[in-house]
């Protein structure tokens, strides 16, 4: 996929967003190019990044690679990697950016526990966050306190009642509450 283009102005576009557990497989990944048309094409890249990548130490900051005539940025925390992938020709600060959104975001949405279980019990948010930040390929949002403002909204507020709320969305709840009268 190429840059979007207005008026002779190129905007960055973004081809996937991967977010692979510590063993490269699948947590939430959403592609945005035609680069990879089928699903086989798409599992054999997430495993070649993933291989690639493994063994460097990308928990502090973000590291970057050139991987396929793609520029891949990625991210590690806990036993999860985060990536996003741009053409050989994009801005790396963009990317970056929109990675550290990205991971942001779910940290935010699952209140710093960030870790394979917990992302799985919460994939529903990880999926609402990665629409609020890319649609199409073309970044619309990278504040993560912007993202994750947007996906409680589209959820259900904490501050409902118990019967309206999810089994996680409750226990989260539940946590918090006993967390308060134990700090007190």
């Amino acid at each position: 996929m190429a840059n979007f283009s207005t008026h002779g102005v190129s905007l960055p576009s973004i081809k996937n967003i991967l977010l692979l557990d510590s063993e490269g497989k699948r947590v939430a990944v959403k592609y945005y190019s035609d680069d990879w048309p089928t699903n086989a094409a798409k599992l054999a890249f997430e495993k070649s990044v993933f291989t690639k990548t493994q063994k460097t130490n990308a928990r502090t900051e973000a590291e970057i690679a050139m991987f396929e005539n793609n520029v891949v940025i990625y991210k590690f925390i806990q036993d999860l990697h985060f990536f996003v992938t741009g053409g050989d020709d994009e801005n790396e600060l963009i990317l970056a950016t929109v990675l550290q959104g990205f991971s942001d975001a779910v940290a935010l949405l699952l209140r710093n526990n960030i870790d394979k279980r917990e992302a799985l019990e919460n994939l529903d948010l990880i999926l609402l966050c990665l629409d609020e930040i890319v649609d199409g390929g073309m970044i619309l949002e990278t504040d993560a306190s912007v993202i994750e403002g947007k996906v409680a909204a589209h959820s259900i507020d904490a501050g409902a009642p118990l019967s309206e709320q999810t089994l996680t969305q409750a226990l989260a709840t539940a946590r918090e509450h006993l967390t308060r009268s134990l700090l007190k």
